[in-house]
């Protein structure tokens, strides 16, 4: 299954000066950022409404609030966010979608910065937002044009690694048993 989305091309700022999203190879696309006058605890209970849940392992971002969250969308998608302190009463919202944390391919498949998804909620919620480049350190006024992005699934079908563990552990725990009968 293939996750299809948009992005972000040419900009322009409130200040006149137009520019271009950056893609790295190895990195993908220029993360921006949607940025609320918002409490984190309103924010976190419309997220909550949407279907989010708490992310229990993740890598932690310079000032970011708490823990991230993940929805889960088509098989083996997610969409991962964290809340980040902007500036005093600004929370910057990062997001992407990514393989499923229930899945291995999560530790070294792509993943991409989505922007588009979250304004759909913000608007959805009559929430006030504005879409921050943290390269230039400029609020964006107008989107030209978009990258069309596609995520494919990885080469390999997804394999869901609880299962594992508890196929390993039992095996693991039949062999101690045997072990020990032979000591």
């Amino acid at each position: 299954m293939e996750y299809l989305t948009k992005y972000p091309k040419t900009i322009s700022f409130f200040d006149g000066l137009k520019g271009k999203i950056t893609v790295d190879s190895s990195t993908g696309v220029e993360q921006l950022m949607v940025v609320v006058k918002k409490n984190v605890d309103e924010l976190l209970k419309i997220f909550s409404i949407e279907g989010f849940t708490r992310v229990k392992f993740e890598h932690k971002q310079p000032s970011q609030i708490g823990r991230g969250l993940s929805l889960k969308l088509k098989k083996p998608w997610e969409m991962h966010i964290r809340l980040v302190e902007l500036k005093k009463g600004l929370v910057a919202i990062h997001a992407e979608v990514e393989v499923s944390r229930d899945y291995l391919q999560h530790l070294f498949c792509q993943r991409t910065p989505v922007i588009y998804e979250i304004e759909s909620l913000m608007k959805k919620h009559q929430i006030d937002y504005k879409i921050w480049n943290n390269r230039i350190r400029k609020y964006v006024k107008t989107v030209f044009d978009n990258y069309k992005i596609k995520l494919s699934t990885p080469n390999i079908p997804v394999l869901a690694w609880k299962p594992l563990v508890y196929v390993i552990g039992t095996i693991g725990l039949l062999y101690l048993v045997k072990y020990v009968q032979t000591i």
